[in-house]
């Protein structure tokens, strides 16, 4: 048994990469999805181009295909062949107490490996309303984008955060529908988190803005806090992702968002037309 858990284990580091984006010092992992060098990881590791290293010590230029920040999925594409592709499991036949194993590079270890169990199933308050996989494995910064499988090592989920002291994994079912279409919906471009403001409103203070995304465009900061849109205030961070899915419903005109900004003691309102949230590097 114990033989057969170190092949599975060595299966999977074989098909788990590192990824840096060029010029950053910071990084993140990703699973080798097709043997010509399609590999899944995490939007918010891959938001460029990127050098990925494989497990044979390789180190390739990887071209960003596509990326989708809502869901924090993006796809790279190396030019190889024969690479040892991931099996990809049925993340809806998991169940809770399941043995899982989480593969990555945290904090400069390559291929660490970790297992736990499963925890949950399902959406997480704040995060919208997508389905997440809650695990009690140990992650760090570095296990971003890599693989989180079952007993058999097929990937049911990808390693996205932490999540009050639970890893948190994009659902494997999710992750190959990506891989099949790309990404779908609209992105306001904006990395946000949750914040209660001094007179208890509800505020998600953006920590970061994408170069080029609408949010750019219509000259939002880092540091703005939005409070609401059309008039309406929000109350979580699922009135954004509300909004966001209106769009796909036909809103083809722009939303306006009020927000506040340095000394947060006037509301400021901006136009933005949104966009897909799929972009392929040029």
């Amino acid at each position: 048994m114990a033989h057969a858990f170190g092949e599975i284990a060595e299966r999977l580091r074989r098909s788990t990469v590192e990824v840096r984006l060029r010029g950053a010092n910071a990084g993140g992992s990703g699973v080798i999805a097709t043997p010509d060098g399609t590999i899944v990881t995490n939007a918010h590791v891959a938001r460029g181009d990127a050098a990925v290293r494989l497990w044979d010590g390789r180190e390739l230029p990887a071209r960003l295909v596509a990326r989708d920040p809502r869901r924090d999925l993006a796809t790279l594409q190396v030019q190889a062949s024969g690479l040892p592709a991931a099996a990809f499991g049925d993340s809806s036949a998991l169940r809770v107490g399941e043995l899982v194993i989480a593969i990555g590079n945290p904090l400069g270890f390559i291929g660490a490996l970790t297992t736990g169990v499963v925890h949950a199933l399902g959406k997480l308050p704040g995060f919208g309303g997508q389905n997440w996989v809650l695990a009690d494995v140990r992650l760090a910064p570095g296990n971003s984008g890599g693989p989180l499988a079952d007993a058999n090592g097929r990937v049911i989920g990808i390693n996205t955060m932490i999540v009050q002291g639970l890893g948190a994994a994009v659902p494997g079912n999710a992750v190959s529908a990506f891989l099949r279409r790309g990404a779908s919906g609209f992105s306001l471009g904006v990395t946000v988190r949750p914040v209660e403001l001094e007179d208890r409103r509800f505020g998600l203070l953006v920590l970061g803005v994408e170069k080029g995304s609408p949010a750019d465009t219509a000259s939002l900061w880092a540091g703005d806090i939005l409070i609401g849109a059309g008039g309406r205030a929000f109350r979580s961070i699922d009135d954004l992702h509300l909004l966001l899915d209106g769009a796909l419903e036909g809103a083809n005109g722009p939303i306006h968002l009020q927000f506040l900004r340095g000394d947060r003691a006037a509301t400021r309102e901006v136009a933005i037309r949104l966009a897909r949230a799929w972009a392929a590097a040029a």
